[in-house]
Parts: structure tokens; C-alpha cells; sequence
């Protein structure tokens, strides 16, 4: 069904008042390497090199992987084990949250003082 207050053809919605207001814009973003990001950030010695943030043990899981493990096949929430065998070079950190989480509002932050 068409909103006949909507041209399809404009970036801009009709107010009723003759006045436009700017179209709303969806932006996806995918952070699913960002605890990665910030060990890689944090530590130079890790940058390049395949990095899984989580348990490296028997029973462990990988939160996050950065981008040079994924073409190994090194994806978040798979198991350790299985993380290590698709690529023995993975070097894995153990998670510090409290570091994620003072970053976090930096990364909104840009979002909301970005116009898109």
C-alpha cells in the first residue's frame, strides 16, 4: 500500500504542511570483530595476525575473530577447538569488557554526530 504523503521519487517526506522533512536513513553496521578491533588497537603486536577474543580451552567459545582469521573460517560463536584446528596460528585474548564498554559510547558517538 503507498503513503500518498510519500514521493518515492524525493529524499523527502511531506510534513502535511507543504514543508519536506528529511527522509530517515537505516544504516546497518557490523561490529561482530569489534572486541577484536580493540585488542588490535590496544596491542600493535597483534595487528595482522588472526585474533580470536575468548576461551581457548577445551569448552571455550570465540566472541569475536578479526578479520585476518576469517579467511581460515574463524567466525564468532564457534568453538575454540574448532577455531584452533582451522587455523593454528590464532592468537587468542581473553575478553575485557570493561574495555569494550568505555568504548562503546565512543563508537555511538559517532553515529549520532554523523549525518548520513
Amino acid at each position: 500500500m503507498s503513503d500518498p504523503e510519500y514521493d518515492h521519487s524525493s529524499a523527502f517526506r511531506s510534513s502535511g504542511s507543504g514543508e519536506p522533512e528529511q527522509q530517515r536513513r537505516i544504516v546497518h553496521v557490523v561490529l561482530d570483530a569489534f572486541y577484536a578491533s580493540v585488542e588490535h588497537r590496544d596491542n600493535p603486536e597483534l595487528r595482522g595476525k588472526p585474533v580470536a577474543v575468548g576461551g581457548s580451552r577445551e569448552r571455550g567459545v570465540v566472541a569475536a575473530a578479526s578479520y585476518e582469521a576469517r579467511p581460515f573460517g574463524v567466525h564468532s560463536a564457534m568453538p575454540s577447538v574448532a577455531a584452533r584446528r582451522k587455523c593454528p596460528e590464532l592468537i587468542f585474548v581473553k575478553p575485557r569488557f570493561e574495555d569494550y564498554r568505555e568504548v562503546s559510547p565512543q563508537i555511538r558517538e559517532i553515529f549520532t554526530s554523523t549525518r548520513l
